[in-house]
């Protein structure tokens, strides 16, 4: 029936039906997408920073990506979506600017510190790293110290420069198990697979299959800065805005929630 001339409406009201229809229920659902590359550290904090964020802004969708610092600016330079990316250190960030990739409205926003944790069910009394004794005493013959690899990984950066100044780096590089990022790091310990392991404060916090043993000395590595900046964002006002959020209140609120501290009293690192 629908082919006979005489009996059919015509076609094109109801293709322009059809057609109105589809993009007002476009018009209604419509969302912009950001795409957000954080460092590993930040997976608990930023989750929340992201529900908080879009209970607010309803016409935005935010898509994280969580990662070594180094895999996610190599993922970027290699044309992964990011709108914002903030790195563990501030060297992935400079890589990422040195590589030709626009960096645009840089600022340093959080900070953290370095600890040494244990499996929760194992652990036995404080060990501050540089008083307690060496940490390879921690180690029975065979064993290893779960640590992102120092070779890329911010947190394992950190780690070397620390044991370097503790004057223990020789004797523990060959006894590193070397991890992709910190929360595979963390998972090691978690799982007993090492008997210790060397993490960042808000890593050790957010989980509850280790315990902290103690902190490493703050003059024995770089300050652990978060920096945060856009991607290739020149006139995207909606990833300027959450940028932005990012140093306000609300979000500093939850930052220092997970164990964060804001790094917001520091000059600007500004491009």
């Amino acid at each position: 029936m629908l082919k006979t001339a005489s009996t059919a409406a015509p076609a094109w009201p109801l293709r322009l039906t059809i057609t109105l229809a589809a993009l007002g229920a476009a018009g209604l659902t419509h969302a912009d997408t950001l795409h957000v590359a954080a460092a590993a550290s930040m997976t608990d904090a930023m989750n929340e920073a992201i529900a908080a964020y879009t209970a607010e802004h309803d016409d935005v969708e935010i898509v994280p990506v969580y990662a070594s610092s180094s895999t996610l600016a190599r993922q970027i330079a290699n044309g992964s979506p990011a709108e914002v990316f903030i790195s563990a250190n501030q060297k992935w960030m400079d890589w990422l600017d040195d590589e030709g990739v626009s960096v645009q409205q840089r600022v340093d926003l959080l900070q953290n510190s370095l600890a040494l944790v244990a499996p929760a069910d194992e652990a036995e009394g404080d060990f501050t790293p540089g008083e307690s004794g060496e940490l390879t005493s921690l180690l029975d013959d065979g064993e290893r110290l779960a640590v992102g690899d120092p070779d890329h990984v911010p947190a394992g950066i950190y780690a070397r420069q620390a044991f370097e100044a503790l004057g223990e780096w020789d004797a523990l590089e060959p006894r590193l198990a070397r991890a992709s990022d910190v929360r595979s790091a963390l998972a090691l310990v978690e799982r007993g697979e090492t008997p210790a392991g060397v993490v960042y404060q808000t890593d050790a916090r957010a989980s509850n299959g280790v315990t902290t043993l103690g902190l490493f000395p703050l003059d024995t590595h770089d300050p652990i800065v978060y920096p945060a900046a856009l991607i290739d964002a020149e006139g995207n006002d909606e990833a300027a805005a959450f940028r932005a959020w990012l140093e306000g209140e609300a979000a500093t609120a939850i930052f220092e929630d997970h164990g964060f501290s804001s790094a917001l009293d520091h000059p600007a690192h500004a491009q």
